[in-house]
């Protein structure tokens, strides 16, 4: 397999190949490659980045410090990364329909700690869902930033049916009152209703915050309901289904938007990634596109077509399927752990990531369930019949799981479909 490590050269000049420079690096990125190429990625929070956003990326943007915004920088010589930073936010309000957008964030976590800057003072009061329950660690874990600087009042799911009780909900917030009350998940796989969240923060003066990393490429094309018009503030990663380069941005109402941007900076970071800017402006076009609508719709439909596949192979899901693009399967039932899953996967080249499952009596570490997502594969090309040919390699891989000669044969299987869809 050939490498994707190539020259570069400006005004005539060629500079050093990588492979030269350190050969020790480029031979690991050229593994990475292969990896990516021969193996089946499941993992709801990974996806293909284009061309073009990862030439955008490696440009001489990298070079450029520019803190401040654009119009009023601490630095010289930002003429240029301005019209590409405003041009990235005029993107993201546009395809988002947002009054503002900060496009600085270097990571979802990072545009996370900036709203909660905005919106509270240390110790006061978030509800958001239990990372448990399928939240996120910056929605309030005891390990994290989050869970370490505010009082934490933690929702999570029906035991019965898997989904958010928003009666429940509401009763909770009346009770403890929180200023923030967060919706938004990490291995939530149903329709987020937007408007009961606001009408639940409405009803105790607090602010609604969405964090919606997972499911924005839905959100951009109209397959899952926008937050837009019903949340204070909004934060996402540009990766996961937007199919950018890894980052993060905030979107919120114009009378929040002057104190985001000081938490942004000089809040909690120092000079913006303008080359990772550059990449998220040129993911913002293609999202922008038909084809990238049809794209999302089809994330959609594989992520059925593969829940209901490892329903008729005698797997439990929560929540009974999706509506989304990923799947929490619950592993109780096949006496095996998520740990055991992930690593018995990856040993027949596919991904996935181990994950708790709700009213899960293992720890992080070990879990009983695992999350499965269609973005990657969705990129690659794949469709119908291959959702229902991995459901079957996922069920063969566990039913044969210490028949070294069976597990051999499925991994064949698996490089063989995976090179049917190149990635690039």
């Amino acid at each position: 397999m050939g490498s994707m490590l190539n020259f570069v050269s400006y005004k005539g000049e060629k500079m050093q190949d990588l492979k030269i420079s350190d050969s020790q690096i480029a031979k690991l990125i050229d593994y990475e490659i292969q990896r990516q190429q021969t193996s089946i990625n499941l993992i709801a929070s990974e996806n293909f980045a284009s061309k073009a956003v990862m030439q955008a990326q490696g440009t001489v943007l990298t070079n450029k410090y520019a803190e401040g915004y654009p119009g009023k920088r601490y630095y010289g010589g930002c003429e240029f990364v301005d019209k590409i930073e405003n041009i990235a936010i005029e993107r993201a309000k546009i395809l988002f329909l947002a009054q503002h957008a900060n496009m600085q964030p270097h990571s979802g976590a990072n545009a996370n700690l900036a709203i909660y800057m905005a919106a509270l003072s240390p110790g006061e009061k978030i509800m958001a869902m239990s990372l448990d329950h399928g939240g996120h660690l910056t929605h309030g874990s005891k390990v994290n930033f989050s869970g370490r600087l505010y009082s934490i009042i933690s929702y999570g799911v029906d035991k019965d049916s898997g989904r958010i009780n928003y009666d429940e909900l509401d009763k909770l917030a009346v009770m403890y009152r929180p200023k923030l009350i967060i919706a938004g998940a990490s291995a939530y796989s149903r329709v987020l209703d937007f408007k009961r969240f606001a009408l639940i923060a409405k009803k105790i003066d607090a602010k609604l915050m969405v964090d919606m990393a997972h499911i924005a490429g839905l959100v951009a094309t109209g397959i899952h309901p926008s937050p837009i018009p019903f949340a204070d503030y909004v934060s996402s990663t540009t990766h996961k289904t937007l199919r950018g380069p890894r980052g993060g941005m905030i979107l919120c109402k114009e009378e929040h938007a002057k104190k985001i941007n000081s938490c942004v900076f000089p809040g909690i970071q120092g000079g913006p990634l303008e080359h990772v800017i550059a990449a998220k402006a040129v993911s913002l076009k293609e999202a922008s596109s038909k084809e990238f609508k049809a794209y999302q719709i089809k994330v959609v439909k594989n992520s059925k077509i593969l829940a209901y596949a490892l329903i008729e192979r005698g797997f439990n899901l929560i929540s009974g399927g999706t509506d989304n693009h990923l799947i929490l399967v619950d592993l109780q039932s096949k006496n095996v752990s998520g740990k055991a899953v992930e690593i018995l996967l990856n040993s027949v080249n596919i991904v996935v990531n181990k994950n708790k499952i709700p009213y899960d009596s293992t720890n992080a570490y070990i879990t009983s369930g695992i999350r499965l997502g269609t973005p990657g594969v969705t990129t690659r090309g794949m469709g119908k019949d291959e959702m229902i040919e991995l459901a079957d390699l996922i069920y063969r891989a566990i039913d044969c799981q210490n028949k070294w000669q069976q597990l051999k044969l499925i991994k064949c299987k698996v490089r063989e479909l995976a090179l049917s869809f190149p990635v690039y």
